[in-house]
């Protein structure tokens, strides 16, 4: 073997005691998941915005992005829930280039991974103490999401993982809503296999244990747009792709059907400029039909304070160092504007 053993990760019962969930937190966050959940089971109304920067590279700039977040959402709270999108983990697609705030918590340093679970930890803690708003983080890594178990109210698998057998079934044990991607390849039917195989109950080894799950009721679609062969996008917003996955869903016969569209990837062709047009044409589509109004939950926007993006260097704090992404004004501008179809 060549692999080289660095250093020893703290047991999650070591990273809680060294950075403990104060019951004031604790509090919120069951606020929070019963306000996001009820939006799944149809007892509310209201409609999901998960906004945030493609990867949350910088803690300070992170923090005062959700502060200003939380100002808007006490303006929308009528009608909308935010909930911050804080990425500690970025999937790269041949392994090279930031890899997340674990693997580099600065990011002009070498990984260090011990150090990235306590820098996390450590933001998602801040950012809920200053904002009250409890955070959305992807799952790349399944053994790694009870370092986070106590502060997140959402989590996404990504198109390079939705086909993965572990993040399936540790999905299945969480009891927040977990959003599943489209695969890269836009197969629709191996999304709801994910859902499918999330909401029901598994016995698996996971972290060195066997354990039982119950099945996540709260298990869902995400639509982020594809990429064909010859390496062209392809949107799956539109009205047409979201009452086709209405079919297929209600054919399945699934708890809960719900689906979120994330406005920039594949759907946007990684133009984030296209987001604010791309999301008004979602409202649109939803107000055109009773099926889509009941079952289209929300929205994935990628956000940050300043527009664009940046190299690794990140001299601009607020801008991303990966995708680029909506400046703050913009955004806010299009969350109010939203209301506006609700």
């Amino acid at each position: 073997m060549s692999f080289e053993y660095l250093r020893k990760i703290p047991s999650v019962g070591e990273i809680l005691s060294e950075m403990p969930l104060p019951e004031a937190l604790k509090k919120i966050k069951d606020q929070r998941d019963k306000e996001i959940g009820d939006i799944f089971k149809g007892k509310s109304g209201k409609f999901l915005v998960i906004i945030g920067p493609c990867s949350a590279d910088n803690e300070d700039a992170v923090c005062d992005y959700v502060s200003k977040l939380a100002v808007l959402q006490y303006q929308v709270r009528e009608k909308v829930v935010i909930v911050p999108r804080v990425y500690t983990n970025k999937p790269r697609t041949t392994g090279e280039g930031y890899k997340g705030m674990m693997h580099q918590p600065n990011p002009k340093e070498r990984p260090n991974i011990v150090e990235g679970l306590k820098a996390l930890r450590k933001m998602h803690l801040r950012l809920l103490k200053e904002s009250g708003l409890t955070a959305a983080d992807e799952m790349l890594y399944p053994s790694n999401y009870p370092y986070l178990e106590d502060v997140l109210s959402y989590v996404a698998v990504g198109a390079r993982s939705v086909e993965n057998q572990q993040h399936r079934l540790t999905c299945s044990g969480l009891d927040i809503p977990v959003g599943m991607k489209n695969p890269t390849s836009g197969d629709l039917n191996v999304m709801l296999n994910a859902v499918q195989a999330a909401q029901a109950p598994h016995v698996f080894i996971y972290r060195g244990s066997e354990v039982k799950t119950s099945g996540n009721p709260y298990a869902h679609c995400i639509l982020r747009g594809a990429m064909n062969q010859h390496g062209q996008y392809i949107p799956n917003y539109h009205y047409e792709d979201m009452m086709r996955l209405a079919d297929m869903y209600h054919k399945r016969g699934l708890a809960n059907p719900a689906i979120i569209v994330d406005t920039n990837h594949a759907n946007s062709g990684k133009k984030f400029e296209e987001q604010p047009r791309i999301s008004k044409e979602v409202m649109r589509s939803i107000q055109s039909s009773r099926t889509l109004k009941n079952m289209v939950k929300g929205l994935m926007i990628e956000s940050y304070l300043v527009e664009g993006s940046q190299d690794i260097e990140g001299k601009v704090p607020g801008k991303s160092i990966t995708d680029p992404c909506l400046g703050w004004e913009d955004s806010r501008r299009l969350l109010l504007k939203l209301v506006e179809h609700l």
